[in-house]
């Protein structure tokens, strides 16, 4: 284990700071996702945003930094791709 991931593990032992790391991986996670959507539908990022009817700048921040994503920008985004949104929530 290097230097970092012991000097992460014992920062996490932190709730409150493990709680914002896992929130902060959530969302890019829904980043992701929305990259991985649009390759799979052979879109660019200019593309996919003209489908859905934003700038590209937004997909882009979406795909790299998502913060405070509204689910009507997350139903354009599934719209433009030819997708279906689905929400859930697990344990």
């Amino acid at each position: 284990m290097t230097r970092w991931n012991r000097f992460y593990q014992k920062q996490l032992e932190d709730k409150k700071l493990k709680a914002l790391v896992e929130q902060e991986l959530e969302a890019l996670r829904i980043g992701e996702k929305i990259a991985q959507l649009r390759d799979e539908e052979g879109l660019t990022q200019t593309k996919l945003a003209a489908k859905a009817g934003m700038p590209s700048s937004k997909i882009s921040v979406i795909e790299n930094a998502p913060q405070n994503l509204e689910i009507v920008t997350l139903l354009k985004i599934a719209r433009a791709a030819n997708r279906r949104l689905k929400i859930s929530f697990s344990h």
